[in-house]
């Protein structure tokens, strides 16, 4: 019998990455950087299997003939289809049957092997929230790493902590191995304190054109024609040239895509992580000669037979808006890094074509490399995986954004999750025992097994109208175990117990001819959000929930129009959620004052009420409601203009500590008003004044001075008002002036009058005005003006306001 697990001779026949075997180290950490198609994912995982079995026999001093069963080794992907796919062709080349000495574990489906199991990232963190010693694993082996998804980095920071606590034991160490196809390796392996092994490529040449459409940018389905049109034109070319057995790979980024292209290919086959796991095998095995996928084909798992690749050039990714304070699906033009890897899957097994549907200019202004998740996504599930995994503050690849890490932290406070201290509490450890995203975690927690439908489409990204959504029964089954029954629950109800912020009201529409409503018209699909934004209808929800008053929404689609793509009616929102307060203005030189009750930015219903018959608590919403205006309502005298304008100059600038007026604090002015002061005697000038940094601002006249000496002794005043120092004075008063003073990093900008204070001259350069333009102002000018020096040398005349009389007395 083969004295170690695997014959690696065996499995590495014909694969490039068999030339790593010889320089794989005994112990890790190890990087291993290797193209896609070398067949690192096939070889590496059984090579890690023999060495832990080669450590175990040392260890307990057994002889090399006898089997050893290692511990396990795990290889996470980040994809169901990948994972599959890689355990079902090392069981294939091993001999094995899967499930036995190689499996597989992904929602839904568990077939675990005795030495090697392919997980997705996800399963992977469950099992360590659940095991932290991960017992009876030697190995854990994070394959796309280049990728940068978020669960992919958690999973390489955690398990680093598993090894560094299980380091010094000759048997039971952790070796952790990262493996990518493209990464920046001295980054990850730094931090990782790894040793690093590299295999080229064995590529074949590409003919790589380009083929621009006009509407790429839009996204639009003439665009999607536009890229089968191409892939049916490479295909056709391949087949004519003798080769009808050659497939084509076509690149778009997402299902709705995939399902416009595949609809002009007849014969195609779409490949997406949607799909069953019939429907996926039957894409990479099939005998569709043209094969239309996302990302996931890019360099997770391989599609036999391709000879040519068509790309859209665009990829789906989560973005959060900060500003928005929601995250969403965005489709962005992809890096070059995965252009790059999507050209070269046409180049594994021959002389290749790439048709790109984009040009060469748009390709050199690709991003380098993908940007990772962490710093672009929604972090509440990751940060409640840290807070149970007890490191809230691990080292990770990428810190993430500190806005995002607060919204996070405030979002699993309000769900109960965190205590005040960000301390994980008992329903923090019930919701990261749930597979799902906290949210809807939280739902299923308080809505029980009625809400299991719901809750698995949504942790599947199932889009459309959620009423209508079909997940897998194993997988309504599964979610409906974790929870009692309370009761049938509508889909409304559940998404909305999830995202609070995302209950929708249908906006009031005109239907062109100054009425209003919202039937008949073509913006019936415009909703508020309760969080502030405005998002339309997906045009496939227009029909089934288009004109719906009140919507729960799922999941929006950012962008310059936010699309919503998930989503379910709602017959009333729950309206204890519902506030009421004062809000205040000014108005008409009158203080105005309305009672509003609303659902976070949706308005419920607005009174106006008296200042006068305020109790205490709402004359202080008024006063911050009035305050919150700013400046606006204020008497603003010609004094406080200028103050405003030097103020706003010195913050443009210098920055700090110089104020944004605009957020300045008006409390005291505005409690004023509020107790029935007349608005016409507040004065914005003493207002300023107290928003104004100190000590600084006893040099407000040296940094931004209120006039400006000029040769002549007078002092014309200096203007900010466009962002720039201006200075307005007579000609004649600058004479022999050769340098323009600068006020805090700009340089004045003079404006030249006539003695009638007419224009003759703009600029900042004195010195090439006299020795040039000044001339032929001379000579217009000295006509038209006599009484007043016109001298033909202006360096060597006297600077004077005065006419040449005035001046020669």
């Amino acid at each position: 019998m083969f004295p170690y697990p695997f014959d690696l001779a065996s499995i590495g026949e014909g694969l490039p990455a068999a030339e790593l075997l010889p320089r794989i180290p005994q112990r890790g950490p190890l990087v291993v950087e290797a193209p896609p198609g070398t067949g690192k994912t096939t070889l590496v995982p059984p090579a890690l299997s023999n060495i832990l079995a080669r450590t175990a026999d040392e260890a307990t001093g057994e002889p090399p003939t006898t089997p050893t069963i290692p511990p396990k080794v795990l290889v996470t992907a980040p994809r169901r289809v990948a994972v599959r796919a890689a355990a079902r062709r090392l069981a294939h080349l091993d001999g094995s049957r899967v499930g036995d000495r190689v499996g597989y574990s992904i929602r839904g489906e568990h077939h675990p092997g005795r030495l090697v199991e392919f997980v997705t990232p996800g399963v992977l963190l469950n099992r360590l929230l659940a095991d932290p010693a991960l017992e009876g694993v030697g190995a854990v082996l994070i394959d796309e790493v280049h990728e940068r998804q978020l669960d992919s980095d958690l999973v390489l920071a955690m398990c680093q902590e598993v090894a560094l606590l299980r380091e010094g034991d000759p048997v039971g160490e952790l070796y952790l191995c990262a493996m990518s196809a493209t990464v920046d390796t001295q980054k990850l392996a730094e931090y990782m304190g790894a040793q690093v092994v590299f295999t080229p490529a064995v590529t074949h040449p590409l003919d790589i054109s380009y083929h621009p459409h006009p509407e790429r940018a839009q996204g639009s389905p003439a665009f999607y024609r536009h890229v089968a049109d191409l892939a049916l034109q490479v295909h056709t070319s391949r087949r004519e040239s003798g080769h009808p057995d050659h497939r084509t790979l076509v690149f778009v980024p997402g299902r709705k895509e995939i399902d416009w292209v595949c609809s002009h290919l007849p014969g195609s086959a779409p490949l997406h992580g949607g799909l069953t796991s019939r429907e996926q095998d039957a894409a990479l095995t099939g005998g569709s000669p043209i094969v239309v996928a996302t990302s996931i084909a890019e360099s997770s798992l391989t599609v036999p037979g391709v000879h040519a690749v068509v790309d859209a050039g665009l990829s789906r990714t989560p973005r959060r808006d900060q500003a928005r304070g929601m995250t969403g699906l965005v489709t962005v033009s992809t890096s070059k890094a995965s252009a790059d890897q999507r050209a070269g899957r046409a180049g594994r097994l021959g002389p290749g074509q790439v048709y790109r549907a984009y040009s060469a200019a748009d390709y050199s202004h690709f991003a380098p490399d993908i940007t990772p998740e962490i710093l672009s996504s929604d972090l509440v599930a990751a940060t409640l995986t840290l807070a149970a995994w007890g490191s809230p503050d691990i080292s990770l690849l990428d810190a993430p954004p500190a806005a995002t890490l607060t919204d996070a932290h405030k979002e699993l406070r309000a769900l109960g999750a965190l205590d005040g201290n960000g301390a994980i509490t008992e329903m923090g450890q019930k919701l990261a025992r749930i597979p799902a995203d906290p949210r809807l975690g939280a739902a299923l927690l308080a809505h029980g097994s009625g809400a299991a439908e719901v809750v698995a489409a949504l942790s599947i990204g199932l889009q459309g109208d959620l009423a209508e959504a079909q997940p897998a029964a194993a997988e309504v089954r599964r979610f409906a175990r974790m929870v009692d029954d309370h009761g049938p629950a509508t889909p409304g109800e559940v998404v909305a117990s999830s995202y609070p912020d995302r209950v929708a009201k249908l906006m009031e529409a005109s239907d062109g001819s100054g009425n209003r409503g919202n039937s008949g018209s073509s913006q019936a699909s415009e909703y508020l959000l309760a969080s502030g934004t405005r998002a339309t209808l997906a045009p496939e929800l227009r029909r089934p929930l288009g004109g719906s008053e009140w919507l729960a929404v799922a999941e929006v689609q950012l962008g310059r129009t936010p699309l919503i793509r998930a989503a379910a009616r709602l017959t009333q929102p729950d309206m204890s959620q519902a506030q009421e307060n004062i809000t205040a203005h000014v108005s008409d030189g009158k203080l105005r004052a309305r009672r509003t009750r609303h659902l976070g930015a949706i308005e419920l219903s607005s009174t106006p009420v008296s200042v006068s018959q305020l109790g205490e608590e709402e004359k202080a919403q008024a006063v911050a409601a009035l305050a919150a205006e700013g400046l606006g309502w204020m008497r603003m005298t010609e004094g406080a203009s200028r103050m405003k304008e030097r103020v706003d100059y010195l913050r443009e600038q210098l920055g700090e500590p110089w104020p944004d007026l605009a957020a300045g604090d008006y409390t005291p002015e505005a409690e004023r008003v509020v107790a029935g002061e007349r608005i016409a005697d507040i004065d914005a000038y003493q207002a300023i004044m107290r928003q104004l940094p100190w000590p600084e601002a006893g040099r407000m006249n040296e940094l931004a001075p209120e006039r400006l000496e000029v040769p002549s002794g007078s002092a014309p005043k200096v203007h900010y008002e466009t962002g720039r120092p201006i200075v307005r004075v007579k000609l004649q008063e600058c004479f022999g002036l050769a340098e323009s003073p600068t006020i805090a990093g700009q340089k004045v900008l003079f404006h030249l009058l006539s003695p009638a204070g007419r224009e003759l001259a703009v600029t900042d350069d004195l010195k090439s005005f006299w020795n040039g333009p000044y001339q032929g102002v001379r000579k217009d000018m000295r006509g038209r003006y006599p009484k007043h020096p016109w001298p033909e040398d202006p360096w060597s005349a006297t600077a004077t306001k005065k006419t040449k009389r005035a001046l020669e007395n």
